[in-house]
């Protein structure tokens, strides 16, 4: 099933949306199950590798509008090995964003209209703690969380086929409510 603009591709849990497209869509109180079952495949093909794994992103967030795509952040104990996860990750439909841009993290992303992100990163390390420090951030203060759903929701419509630079558009709004914790 997909929308007017043929980018969002749904599953049972809303998940899915085509390649560099910015989609954002209302909340699904679903995603907090689909990250339940998506952490248990994973924990069952990483086992003794995965120390933790969270969700994170906006989907983790009632309330504010997010990209139709799950992430989860999977803490490791040495980042070196990320790659390593590869052959297990595989087995589970994932494949290896080895060009995902991403500083100090591992992507490894699932679907051709990607459902799923794992963010594979040092447990315990800067980069944990930054994303967790901002999730819960959003979580505890409505007024902030609003705030981020609006500039996403502006950076959207400027960025609509082109992910990176949303990404990267957000990244100040981030940094200043991570450092403020």
């Amino acid at each position: 099933m997909s929308d007017d603009r043929n980018q969002c591709v749904t599953n049972d849990f809303g998940l899915g949306l085509k390649h560099g497209v910015v989609l954002l869509v209302p909340h699904n109180p679903a995603w907090k199950t689909a990250f339940d079952l998506e952490a248990e495949v994973i924990r069952s093909v990483l086992r003794a590798s995965l120390i933790d794994i969270q969700h994170i992103g906006s989907s983790s967030i009632p309330g504010i509008r997010s990209k139709p795509i799950l992430d989860l952040m999977v803490g490791i104990k040495d980042l070196d090995a990320g790659p390593l996860l590869e052959p297990a990750m595989s087995s589970i439909g994932y494949d290896f964003a080895r060009q995902a841009g991403v500083p100090n993290d591992h992507v490894f992303g699932k679907g051709v209209a990607r459902t799923h992100l794992v963010h594979v990163v040092q447990f315990d390390g800067p980069t944990w703690h930054h994303n967790l420090r901002f999730r819960d951030r959003l979580r505890a203060d409505p007024d902030l969380a609003h705030e981020y759903d609006d500039l996403k929701e502006r950076l959207a419509v400027q960025f609509a086929q082109d992910r990176a630079a949303y990404t990267a558009a957000k990244r100040a709004f981030i940094d200043r409510a991570t450092a403020a914790a």
